[in-house]
């Protein structure tokens, strides 16, 4: 067992009419009606939809009649030899065949004939073999068959009965493997692994050919995916939306140099859990202006107009019928944006431009934001989220609502809950599609809008809260940047309500801290509110400077003036907005009459003014002495203005009725730190929801052998649907046969995971050592340079005592690491490569051996996960916990409250405590934190060249000096160092104690029951959305 570790409106073109295309969401055929707004309505289901349903029915059968046909099987496995099918794999003539499975009365006979069926007449490959991949692909539709006779009575059920329906929107979902989770929540496992055998293949072997789904990166899709299993499951009518990502993140490739990212390929060879849904889509606007029409209303007119198509993939819930739905949106442009003409004239690249430009927004999950490109995608991917998915939530509303349609009750039948801020163009999009195309007056809509959107909240970093700049969004959503304007202008006036105006310094205090445009002038009707001095703007000497006691002295002779004025000229950042606006005018040609409100080349002319200004060479004496020059009359240059900016989080505050916290301690820093302000204002609208995993998929299906033993200790196996029965776990912990089982259970667990090692990265380990697992996207603030800096000094250690001292003191441990560092985050890619130079030492020293391992895993994911959970003793997180894993960790986030239930006796605990943070980072500042020796000597160690030529100046320097960009060791890595050494020393104590370590794993499951994300789900349910259970009949 191991140890793993927590550190922490419109009138509507021809063009525009063609593209509103949207349907019922499962509805075979379309029935269209147009009212002149961009989003298309539809009729009710009618007769003809009763007929095609037919084709979907549970005892659909038909009868085959050909040649006999023998299939040959090459297995790309080496432990499964070439065969042919058995005689029963033979498909005889006239024998009837499944054309789908029905799920109610399943056998291995019938899914093999299913599996069959699809081979045949479902292929994606040649027919003359029946290999693995082809194996999965005719498996995989089996069961989809299955899934969508539940799916489409999952939804006719919501359609007839317009219950209040969930919608989740988040830019990740981390789905990972989708076919041993459905056959698993459908009760087949056992009946696939048959009909496979049948077929001589094994389930496992089929199963392992699934690519990952690259929908997600970290912790906000895996919570967003475990929310959809747990809706399914306790048959919540709900929805999730996202996108379809055809790259995902990268695929991470690990190498001499360290981190290597290419494009992943999961959509190479298609997605047989999804199905293209053609007749919906959703048109999506960029760029353009804003007019008022004859009717006083607001028409979003030119730009450019793409579309968003709708890929539906099924959400099996656990031993229910309920099958739900993740809407994935892919975007495209119509055919016509295809330029012929330069296509003919040889010109590609222009031809395809405007199909390109739509493409790429689904093509990467975070594309690189560094520039003025990758902002732009990133801003057009939010929007594209948003947009489309708030289309087809009103295009069900209008349908279900019928002739009689009463905005009023939307709040009551619609719920959007926006994962983290990405979404929060939630609430203009809404405003802006109930007031310009449905024609509710601003205080309507905005009611409406606050009744129906919440907000999770996912950082407590004030700097990691998202902005984005308020001129790019006035070019790339010109609409939405006035609703905002007047959501800002609405908040002001609440301030000012609340604070009134005689102390104006704390309403300008709380206008700064709240507002959600950050550096903009207050509206003409506030601006005497707050009344500032005027700033002298007269002329002075440069001999009054050098004898006043500012800080700044103006002095510039000559030449040297000259090029502090073109320092100070590239301050103001004239030349990179004139490039900015000549990026943004190629990307936005159809809108080229607002460049002038971007006023950049009069910025530039003032710029290149000002450096005349400042040039006090006199051309007519240049034996003028510098003496004298100094006493010329110059213009003290006022510093910079900030940047104005769009403050996202403050926008999801004020525009939502809910705002939640993942974890008691961080929903409490919200309330108290990151938006006191609101809370003070808005008490009612704080909550906090503690995340949690689904069970099912992390542990139930993952980890098998220790999931049986729970049911037989427990005696019956509804623990997966209720886990506060994992606590009856705890009067068996003393149990010698339990232990037994328990140990059993995850050494075969460590064995799979020495097979996967040895074959990923080639190095071997033994079964008898620790499993130290820390696996997160690689961050500072994940701190696994702590993580990595505590073996080196475990290393070093052992390299100045005898063998038999280092027999003694230490206990074997296979330290492993995974997780990607984002593609353009230079530190953390340092610290993915300084973990694989440490291992490449560590596991090559004869001296150590087995004592100490050190494994980097490449391209983690969710399947790599349920593979290294279930093998270790310890993390940082629920997963881990509910597998019988010990926590090392930091008393933060939920670490808190998992140490709460597991009991402090089962936790190891170190490091400084969440309220201490300011003050510690205060102290470094101020150059009064004194480092532990041991830090300093691992340090010493690192700079030594020990693990190799590369040079780790720039790693190590992060953990240095008191103040600066990259510096003084923000994420107190040297703080908590020497408490982490020690509370790893009595990691080794307790390891070394199997009896007593094999309880406290076994006390760990049993405390984990609180951290099911059915609980979580509930909770959402009840206190937020305000939904009810729909079951199936």
């Amino acid at each position: 067992m191991a140890a793993a570790q927590h550190l922490h409106p419109i009138q509507l073109s021809h063009r525009e009419r063609a593209m509103a295309t949207t349907s019922s969401h499962f509805s075979p055929t379309s029935h269209w009606c147009s009212n002149g707004s961009s989003i298309s309505r539809l009729v009710d289901f009618g007769s003809k939809w009763r007929r095609k349903q037919q084709l979907f029915s549970m005892n659909s059968r038909r009868v085959v009649k050909r040649r006999s046909v023998s299939v040959s099987i090459k297995n790309v496995s080496s432990s499964e030899p070439k065969q042919k099918l058995k005689d029963d794999a033979l498909i005889e003539e006239e024998e009837e065949v499944p054309r789908i499975l029905n799920p109610s009365t399943p056998n291995a006979s019938s899914i093999a004939s299913s599996i069959k069926y699809h081979a045949e007449f479902t292929p994606l490959f040649s027919p003359e073999r029946f290999e693995l991949p082809k194996a999965y692909y005719a498996t995989a539709q089996s069961v989809r068959d299955a899934l969508i006779i539940n799916w489409n009575s999952t939804y006719e059920s919501y359609e007839r009965l317009n219950a209040k329906q969930a919608y989740y929107l988040s830019m990740e979902f981390l789905q990972g493997r989708a076919l041993l989770n459905a056959i698993g929540n459908l009760e087949l496992t056992g009946a696939y692994a048959e009909a496979l055998s049948k077929l001589g293949l094994s389930l496992e072997n089929v199963a392992c050919q699934e690519p990952d789904a690259a929908l997600g990166n970290g912790g906000l899709g895996r919570l967003a995916s475990c929310f959809l299993d747990s809706l399914a499951t306790l048959n919540y009518p709900a929805w999730g939306y996202g996108l379809r990502y055809k790259y995902g993140l990268f695929k991470q490739q690990i190498t001499k140099d360290g981190q290597e990212e290419v494009a992943e390929d999961w959509l190479e060879m298609g997605n047989p859990w999804e199905i293209l849904r053609n007749d919906i889509s959703y048109p999506v606007k960029f760029y353009g202006k804003v007019v008022s029409g004859s009717d006083g209303k607001k028409h979003w007119i030119g730009g450019e107009d793409i579309k968003a198509v709708a890929y539906d993939v099924p959400i099996p819930g656990y031993k229910t019928k309920t099958t739900i739905n993740l809407r994935l949106w892919s975007t495209k442009a119509p055919s016509e944006d295809l330029d012929l003409y330069a296509f003919n004239a040889g010109d590609h690249t222009k031809a395809y431009e405007a199909l390109s430009n739509a493409e790429k927004i689904c093509y990467v999950l975070y594309p690189g934001d560094d520039s003025l490109e990758g902002k732009i995608l990133r801003l057009k991917q939010q929007y594209t989220l948003c947009s489309a998915s708030l289309q087809d939530i009103i295009t069900c509303f209008e349908r279900r609502s019928g002739s009689n349609i009463d905005w009023e009750k939307f709040p009551e039948k619609v719920a959007v809950q926006m994962n983290d801020t990405h979404p929060t163009l939630c609430i203009p999009e809404l405003m802006r599609i109930l007031i310009d195309l449905k024609g509710l007056s601003w205080k309507e809509a905005w009611n409406i809008t606050q009744r129906t959107v919440a907000y999770t909240n996912h950082t407590v970093l004030p700097e990691a809260l998202e902005k984005w700049s308020l001129e790019l969004m006035q070019k790339l959503l010109p609409r939405h940047v006035e609703i905002i304007e007047l959501i800002d202008e609405e908040l002001i006036s609440t301030i000012v309500s609340e604070y009134g105006t005689e102390d104006s310094d704390l309403l300008e205090k709380k206008l700064k801290e709240m507002r959600i445009l950050e550096n903009v002038d207050l509206p003409s009707a506030f601006a005497e509110l707050i009344v500032k001095p005027k700033q002298s703007s007269v002329g002075i000497t440069s001999e009054e400077l050098e004898n006043s006691d500012e800080e700044t002295k103006l002095v510039y002779n000559s030449e040297e003036e000259t090029k502090r004025a073109n320092d100070l000229e590239e301050e103001t950042n004239s030349e990179e907005e004139t490039k900015r606006a000549n990026d943004l005018e190629e990307e936005t040609k159809r809108a080229n009459d607002l460049e002038e409100e971007t006023n950049l080349e009069e910025e530039t002319k003032r710029a290149n003014d000002f450096e005349e200004e400042m040039e006090v060479v006199d051309e007519k004496d240049e034996s003028k002495s510098k003496v004298t020059q100094k006493k010329e009359k110059i213009m003290a240059e006022p510093p910079p203005k900030p940047p104005k900016m769009v403050r996202m989080a403050n926008l999801a505050v004020v525009g939502g009725h809910a705002v939640n916290g993942v974890a008691e301690i961080h929903s409490e820093i919200v309330k108290d730190e990151v938006f006191n302000a609101f809370y003070k204002l808005w008490p009612d609208k704080f909550q906090n929801k503690t995340n949690g995993v689904t069970p099912r998929r992390w542990i139930h299906f993952c980890n098998p052998g220790l999931s049986k033993i729970i049911t037989d200790w427990i005696g019956m196996d509804d623990w997966v649907l209720n886990t506060e029965k994992l606590a009856e776990l705890r009067k068996f912990s003393d149990n010698e046969d339990l232990q037994v089982q328990w140990k059993a259970a995850k050494r075969s667990n460590k064995m799979k995971v020495i097979s996967f090692l040895k074959e990923k990265t080639g190095y071997s380990v033994s079964p008898d050592a620790m499993f130290d697992i820390q696996v997160k996207r690689i961050h500072e603030y994940k701190r696994q340079l702590l993580n990595i800096l505590g073996i080196v000094y475990r290393y070093k250690k052992m390299k100045e005592m005898t063998a038999e001292e280092r027999k003694a003191k230490y206990v074997p441990r296979v330290c492993i690491f995974g997780g990607k560092a984002f593609s353009t985050y230079v530190q953390a890619k340092r610290i993915v490569k300084f973990i694989t130079d440490v291992g490449a030492t560590v596991n090559h020293d004869p001296d150590i051996g087995d004592l100490l391992k050190v494994v980097f895993v490449p391209d983690y994911n969710v399947s790599v996960a349920e593979l290294l959970i279930p093998a270790t003793s310890g993390t940082s997180n629920m997963k881990f916990a509910m597998n019988g894993c010990v926590l090392i960790g930091t008393l933060d986030g939920a670490n808190v409250e998992i140490r709460e239930e597991v009991g402090e006796d089962n936790f190891f605990l170190f490091g400084a405590r969440a309220h201490e943070i300011a003050g510690l980072r205060k102290e470094r500042a101020d150059g009064k934190f004194v480092p532990d020796p041991s830090f300093e000597e691992v340090k010493d160690f690192v700079k030594s060249g020990v693990f190799g030529p590369c040079n780790y100046d720039e790693l190590i320097g992060s953990l240095e000096g008191n103040e600066g960009f990259g510096r003084a060791d923000y994420f107190l890595v040297g703080k908590d160092f020497p408490s982490y050494i020690e509370c790893q020393e009595e990691v080794d104590k307790a390891y070394h104690d199997q009896k007593t370590w094999t309880k406290m794993s076994i006390m760990n499951t049993a405390g984990s029951y609180k951290f099911s994300s059915d609980r979580t789900i509930h909770e959402y349910a009840r206190e937020i959305w305000n939904i009810e259970p729909v079951e199936l009949p």
